[in-house]
């Protein structure tokens, strides 16, 4: 996959019809599952935050333009306006106008990643939704954050897939408020960063390392 940085809010890359099906994804899937065309969406993402430090902050702008041989693919972060009514997108309008779109692509990604697009009860669900996924580039990050006080009542397993390691945190409802859940996530950010990539991909294409009580079971063997 080739990664060219735009600028501090938009990244540009382009991936092959070969390196898709290489990763495990039918061409014809992309366009017509929803689910699988996210999960390559968000695994591209990981590799372009790995490469380039691209950090997903908030609702994204996306731009797909289906190619002869792959696709090539525009993401941009979008910002609230000053009086916070509004997104902007901090690219020239002439730059978006050169950028031609597939509509079918991007109208199946607009569904999840588009600002504008609202489903009422997806978003109940991603508001009950206490699981979380952390992806960590060396195991020694996970090692220094199982030393942090405060997290053995997360539930917790650890795998490790295409290079990376992620860790598969859950809050349990009963014992972990709004306020202490926010303050764990910026610890647990401090070493990882949040992937969308879902827990049935790094299930069934990973390897579990540890399958439950991660800090727990690390502070044990790397006292």
């Amino acid at each position: 996959m080739e990664i060219e940085r735009i600028n501090e809010n938009t990244v540009k890359f382009y991936i092959s019809y070969g390196d898709i099906e290489e990763r495990g994804f039918d061409r014809e899937e992309i366009w017509y599952n929803r689910e699988r065309s996210e999960e390559l969406f968000w695994e591209m993402m990981d590799e372009v935050h790995g490469e380039e430090e691209f950090v997903v902050e908030g609702p994204l702008w996306i731009q797909v333009q289906a190619l002869d041989k792959g696709l090539e693919v525009l993401v941009t972060k979008a910002q609230l306006s000053k009086d916070g009514q509004k997104f902007e997108l901090p690219i020239p309008n002439d730059k978006i106008k050169d950028l031609p779109v597939d509509d079918k692509i991007d109208e199946l990604l607009d569904q999840h990643f588009n600002p504008n697009y609202s489903d009422d009860e997806e978003v109940l669900l991603e508001e009950d939704n206490l699981e979380f996924i952390l992806a960590f580039r060396d195991f020694e990050d996970v090692i220094s954050l199982a030393k942090r006080p405060g997290l053995d009542n997360l539930v917790t397993t650890l795998y490790h897939f295409e290079g990376k390691y992620y860790l598969y945190t859950e809050f349990p409802e009963d014992v972990f408020g709004e306020d202490e859940i926010d303050d764990v996530l910026s610890v647990l950010l401090e070493y990882g960063y949040e992937t969308q990539l879902t827990i049935h991909r790094i299930q069934e294409y990973g390897k579990e390392i540890i399958a439950e009580n991660v800090f727990e079971v690390i502070r044990n063997h790397f006292s």
